[in-house]
């Protein structure tokens, strides 16, 4: 039985992906500040610390493979420059501490998965029939573009260990426990489906099984290498995909508002500039090497979490 190590793995998409990885037969190990009070059945805990710089060597050294999930939260808070700096390093330092351990020590790692995300790329203006951005495409010359790129280059190293390493650049997840469903879900519930500004900005987004099965995926595919957009192959404006949710969840009781964008900056700041962002990035690569989508359409994604 293979293991599996997760950073960041008592988060949204690491709970979900513990379980299928436990169903598809790999023990998995999660590295984590506490072990939480809630402990996931039938999973290892170690223990790091990451401003300390202290990690479990063996719970690295005895894995396969390694999953690599950790970060702070983007959208939870205003990004002051404190925080802007939190980003940054529980990205970096965490990829650090990885890289150097791996490099110190005598392992069994075979490849590495991390995390990145769509943030990688700037303003999207292109033609409405384009796929949008593919992997090759620079990183965009502001804060998330910037945070990306040190997030994909600290990790970058094991590579040249001989170890395989695939960057996912993830979309805008949808799951019910959590994320940003659970945040368009909210006002409707009163009848009100909140559109942001005039609703045309480009939304690339994924289900929570398609990025979990992502995960799974580059694990058992030598083949899989490199960065990879993982997002959905249909991406939406942020009107379609409000409306959608709104349409599947009141039928026709509610009304659409849209937040104008005044309003968007005096409530989250600098932030904001993101949620207004058209980000459409091409899900090509991955569909290329084999990989199957669950859920394709944004209805379909839908429905089977309502």
């Amino acid at each position: 039985m293979s293991t599996v190590l997760i950073t960041g793995g008592t988060g949204l998409i690491g709970k979900h992906l513990t379980q299928l990885l436990q169903q598809k037969g790999y023990q998995v190990t999660i590295l984590a500040r506490e072990t939480p009070p809630d402990p996931l059945p039938d999973v290892t805990y170690a223990k790091w610390n990451i401003p300390q710089g202290s990690i479990d060597t063996k719970a690295v050294t005895t894995a396969d493979y390694i999953i690599h999930l950790a970060g702070a939260n983007v959208a939870d808070g205003r990004w002051t420059d404190k925080r802007k700096q939190e980003l940054i390093e529980s990205r970096t330092k965490s990829s650090e501490l990885i890289v150097n351990t791996l490099r110190n020590n005598t392992h069994q790692v075979k490849a590495v998965v991390s995390a990145s995300a769509t943030g990688w790329y700037g303003e999207y203006d292109g033609d409405q029939l384009s796929p949008g951005f593919d992997e090759d495409a620079a990183p965009a010359n502001d804060f998330l573009g910037e945070t990306c790129r040190l997030w994909e280059e600290s990790i970058q190293p094991v590579e040249n260990m001989g170890i395989r390493l695939v960057k996912l650049r993830t979309g805008i997840v949808l799951a019910k426990e959590g994320g940003a469903f659970t945040e368009f879900r909210k006002p409707i519930k009163f009848g009100i489906a909140a559109i942001m500004d005039g609703g045309d900005q480009v939304v690339s987004w994924v289900h929570i099984d398609d990025i979990c099965r992502m995960y799974w995926y580059a694990l058992q595919n030598e083949q899989v290498r490199g960065a990879y957009n993982a997002v959905a192959p249909n991406p939406v404006s942020n009107k379609t995909l409000v409306l959608e949710i709104a349409k599947q969840q009141r039928g026709k009781r509610f009304i659409p508002i849209h937040v104008p964008s005044f309003i968007l900056k005096l409530m989250l700041g600098e932030m904001s500039v993101e949620i207004l962002k058209s980000v459409k990035a091409s899900a090509g690569r991955i569909k290329s090497t084999g990989f199957q989508f669950l859920y394709p359409s944004l209805e379909a994604a839908v429905k089977a979490l309502i």
